[in-house]
C-alpha cells in the first residue's frame, strides 16, 4: 500500500489552500527530551497563508510534540524552526512571549475559564496587548467590539454574557477559536480540537476553521485523529510514524487506504 511523500509542499491557489511564502518553515527537525530517543527525527514543514493542514499519525507519533515545538515548548535538538518570523531556536524569554502572542492555540479540552463570562474569555486573547490595564478588570471598547464581532463571526454572540461553562462542548470551542482569533494571530494551531466532540459538531468546527485560514489568511495545523475528518477538512495533510513524515501531500491526492499505515496497531502507544 504505498503512500505519497513530498518534502516540500509545492503553492496552491486559496481555492484549494495557501499561497505565497511560508509563515512556518521546519527543516530537520530532530527533537528529543532529556537525552532520550528522538521524538522527531528529520521532520520538514510548510505552512503557508490561508491554507489547513491536517497532522496526521497514531499516538506517540510525535504530533504533539511538533506542535509544541512551534511555539518553544519542545526542545529543538537540530534542525531549524521559524514561526512568523521568529528563529524559535534562538528565542529568550520575552521574545518567546512575542512569538506565542502571534500563535492562536485551540486545545482538545477548550481552555475556557468556566465561571468567566464568554465575553470574557474571548477578551482574555488580548491579554498581551491590553497590557497591565488587564489587572484592574478593565479592557478598551473597541476590544470589547472586537470580541463581541468575533462571538457573532463564529455564531454565539447571543451567549456573550452566559459564563463558560453553560456552554455546550461544540460552542465552548467556538469560544476558544474567537479567543484564539483575539491575538491577531498570524498562526493557529488546533490539537485534536474535536476529539471531545461528536461527528456533526466536529464538522463545524472543522468547518470554521478552515473558513478562517482562507478568509484570513492564516495557515491552519489541525492535529486529527480521524481520517475521514482530514480528508474533508485539509488542504494538505502531513503524516508522521514514529517522528518521521511518511506522508506529505495535498490532500486532493490522497485516500483514506494510503493513509492507513500511519495507524498500524504495532505503533499504539502512550501519547508522547
Amino acid at each position: 500500500m504505498s503512500t505519497v511523500k513530498t518534502n516540500t509542499a509545492p503553492p496552491v491557489d486559496l481555492v484549494s489552500g495557501g499561497t505565497g511564502p511560508a509563515l512556518v518553515t521546519v527543516r530537520g527537525l530532530k527533537v528529543a527530551y532529556d537525552d532520550g530517543p528522538l521524538v522527531l527525527d528529520g521532520v520538514d514543514l510548510d505552512l503557508r497563508p490561508g491554507e489547513t493542514v491536517a497532522l496526521l499519525g497514531s499516538s506517540g507519533s510525535g504530533k504533539s510534540t511538533l506542535m509544541k515545538s512551534l511555539t518553544g515548548f519542545a526542545p529543538i535538538t537540530s534542525g531549524s524552526v521559524r514561526v512568523a518570523g521568529h528563529d524559535v531556536a534562538g528565542l529568550r524569554r520575552g521574545e518567546l512571549r512575542r512569538l506565542r502572542a502571534d500563535v492562536g492555540q485551540v486545545f482538545q479540552r477548550f481552555n475556557l475559564v468556566d465561571r468567566l463570562s464568554v465575553l470574557t474569555n474571548v477578551l482574555t486573547g488580548a491579554l498581551h496587548e491590553a497590557g497591565p490595564i488587564n489587572l484592574v478588570g478593565g479592557f478598551s471598547a473597541a476590544h470589547r467590539r472586537r470580541a463581541m464581532e468575533l462571538l457573532d463571526r463564529v455564531g454565539i454572540a447571543h451567549k456573550a454574557k452566559e459564563q463558560a461553562r453553560a456552554l455546550s462542548g461544540g460552542q465552548q470551542q467556538r469560544v476558544a477559536i474567537a479567543r484564539a482569533l483575539m491575538q491577531g494571530p498570524k498562526v493557529i494551531l488546533a490539537d485534536e480540537p474535536v476529539a471531545s466532540l461528536d461527528p456533526k459538531l466536529s464538522h463545524t468546527v472543522l468547518e470554521l476553521l478552515q473558513r478562517i485560514a482562507r478568509e484570513d489568511g492564516i495557515p491552519v495545523l489541525v492535529s486529527l485523529h480521524v481520517l475521514p475528518l482530514a480528508l474533508r477538512h485539509s488542504d494538505r495533510v502531513i503524516g508522521l510514524r514514529h517522528g518521521e513524515v511518511l506522508v506529505s501531500a495535498p490532500t486532493a491526492r490522497l485516500s483514506a487506504e494510503q493513509l492507513a499505515p500511519l495507524y498500524d496497531v504495532d505503533d499504539e502507544k502512550d501519547e508522547d
